[in-house]
């Protein structure tokens, strides 16, 4: 795992805080739709972006319907391919065991994302999934990319439910 820390002159530096930016304003899309403020997206070497996703469990009732499995199975719609070989996936939030797991049956190299997850992490936290040498694929992964900015946003939604659930009546 390489720690986000290219010059800022670097070119790639740009292109990974240009594209979380991007991420991050589809986490705040899910926290508008009272989702888990997580957002993704996938760039293609051909195509630029080709998918964009935030979490939407709540309003899909669907415990899958994490930013970063949405996005690839947009991807895979647009490449009409579930070979997703030659595209960066960025997700706020370090990726789950189970969205590692998509990432490696859908073949993506490069996975660049903002903040760990010391709960649910399987790029590094937790597990690490993605460079695990037991499995057919690995990805190269790039974390804290805007960092501070994928924390503070998960952070301030969780303290707001909360606030929330303590005005709450027990039931």
């Amino acid at each position: 795992m390489d720690q986000f820390n290219l010059e800022l002159s670097d070119p790639m530096h740009q292109f990974h805080l240009m594209h979380m930016e991007i991420a991050l304003e589809e986490a705040r899309a899910a926290e508008q739709e009272d989702e888990v403020p997580v957002g993704a997206l996938i760039v293609s070497a051909k195509a630029g972006i080709i998918a964009k996703a935030h979490n939407q469990r709540e309003l899909l009732k669907d415990p899958t319907a994490h930013a970063e499995m949405i996005a690839i199975t947009q991807a895979a719609q647009y490449l009409q391919s579930w070979r997703l070989e030659n595209c960066i996936l960025y997700v706020t939030l370090e990726p789950c065991p189970m969205c590692a797991g998509a990432i490696v049956q859908s073949r993506i190299p490069w996975v660049v994302y903002g903040c760990m997850d010391p709960k649910a992490g399987a790029c590094h936290s937790l597990y690490n999934l993605l460079n695990d040498p037991r499995l057919n694929h690995r990805s190269r992964v790039v974390s804290g990319v805007l960092e501070n900015e994928c924390s503070s946003i998960l952070s301030e939604f969780f303290q707001k439910k909360r606030n929330n659930r303590k005005g709450s009546p027990k039931l």
